[in-house]
């Protein structure tokens, strides 16, 4: 077992920091329904309530265990078949500074330490969102984000923006454009849903708190230098991005070769409201060039296990995905995902996932007088492309997979949490996770995680 930094540690570090400053910019208000002219095509001119800068802290502990399962065999990329227990522990500390009139500035530093179960290998929807490939026994620290963001307002209805880790609270018109360039996540922008989307306070499964087909460009530790673009409407928005991606599979280091190794993200999103209650649906699809390898390749080659390695070129990688969710009170909601990739060239940057459904339900505490608690039910099936099977049954490895041979089979996943209340913004959670046919194979489990996580933010 790594050293442990425990989480009343960091909360005894952030209390000593003190306590959040808000400022904001005294600037007087423009009169009600003044956005023509100029104003209505340029950057928001700041209002009272508009913060001139903020700061932000959370700390997130997660411990997992799953006992013996039964495997006929393992290979290089298997999770461990015998009793194992694991942790990890991340550390943001944030920034955001309104640099000039639309335009906000942030930092993220986060301190990792830790290792998924079998050092995150062995499960496509990885039980732990929290855990990266790139564990560590001692304490690292990062820069995870670092952007600039540019809203330009378009006029008419205003509605505000509140303070969060990564936004500074405003007034913003409904109407407006929205650029951000610099290091950050995909997932910030991408692919967001209500109720699975962070693995900090939500659902912990990466299947989860992300759609499994989408590769989505990212280093080890899931963040990547990039650009995106945002259309905000009454009812709907459109979104495109452009990403580095790895110079290898999973890797830290990004391909400087900027024309040839790249990743294009679309998404449109259809806001809506029934029986009074909100929905939103969203269509992404995405374009990946890298140097990647061909898993037709490699089965013509005679050498066995199958080597990826050695077929790598730029080549393409496509894909879409659905993600829909949608209340059905003020305290329950569902959603939904499903997800597809052509599966011809190796996992890139998120997984080997090529087909994805997940189905769940979220339900506040309230009924039970727990209004801060969250109850959450979910399955999903993650699937694989027959050549990508062909692959893994040479004994061929991923991200994630590689038992050395494959008796193919969807994974299917079953997540229930319950996260509560215990203080203001500190919250603990219990987790179990159900995993049939770890990483595509029928000759490996079911697999049983036993989880519980800790989490405090301000």
């Amino acid at each position: 077992m790594r050293p442990r930094i425990t989480a009343n540690l960091c909360t005894v570090l952030a209390v000593v920091l003190g306590t959040r400053a808000v400022t904001t910019l005294a600037q007087p208000a423009p009169a009600p329904g003044d956005s023509g002219g100029l104003a209505a095509t340029t950057p928001l001119a700041p209002t009272a309530g508009d913060q001139a800068w903020n700061w932000h802290a959370q700390n997130t502990d997660i411990i997992q265990y799953h006992p013996g399962f039964p495997a006929l065999y393992s290979g290089p990329n298997s999770l461990r078949d015998y009793n194992e227990a694991r942790e990890t522990v991340s550390l943001d500390l944030m920034a955001g500074a309104r640099l000039w009139p639309g335009a906000e500035a942030h930092v993220d530093g986060l301190m990792w330490q830790g290792f998924g179960l079998s050092r995150t290998l062995g499960i496509e929807g990885f039980p732990n969102g929290e855990a990266f490939r790139v564990g560590t026994r001692v304490p690292n620290v990062t820069l995870a984000r670092v952007f600039l963001r540019q809203t330009i307002g378009l006029g008419g209805e205003e509605e505000a923006i509140p303070d969060d880790e990564l936004h500074l609270a405003a007034h913003a018109d409904v109407r407006r454009v929205t650029l951000t360039v610099g290091r950050i996540s995909a997932k910030d922008i991408f692919d967001n849903n209500a109720y699975a989307n962070d693995p900090r306070t939500q659902f912990m499964n990466w299947s989860l708190m992300a759609n499994g087909a989408w590769d989505y460009a990212a280093d080890s530790l899931g963040y990547i230098t990039g650009f995106a673009a945002e259309l905000n409407e009454p009812g709907w928005a459109a979104r495109y991005g452009f990403f580095q991606v790895p110079r290898v599979s999973n890797g830290l280091a990004l391909d400087p070769s900027y024309l040839r190794a790249w990743q294009m993200v679309t998404e449109l999103e259809r806001r809506y409201q029934l029986g009074g209650h909100p929905g939103a649906v969203r269509v992404l699809g995405y374009l990946t060039q890298a140097h990647m390898g061909s898993y037709a390749l490699a089965l013509e080659e005679p050498q066995r296990p199958v080597d990826i390695t050695q077929t790598r070129a730029y080549r393409h990688k496509f894909g879409v995905g659905l993600n829909a969710e949608q209340a059905l009170s003020p305290e329950v909601g569902v959603f939904a995902r499903l997800g597809w990739s052509d599966g011809r060239t190796e996992g890139w940057a998120f997984n080997d996932v090529d087909r994805t459904a997940s189905l769940g339900v979220s339900v506040k505490g309230k009924r039970w007088n727990r209004p801060e608690d969250t109850f959450g039910l979910a399955g999903v099936l993650d699937g694989i492309s027959a050549i990508h099977s062909r692959f893994f049954a040479a004994g061929g490895t991923g991200i994630l997979a590689g038992d050395g041979r494959l008796n193919y089979g969807l994974e299917q996943i079953l997540e229930t949490y319950y996260d509560f209340q215990i203080w203001k913004s500190l919250h603990g959670a219990l987790d179990y996770q159900f995993v049939n046919n770890p990483a595509f194979n029928r000759d490996r489990g079911p697999v049983h995680v036993l989880g519980a996580r800790m989490h405090w933010e301000f």
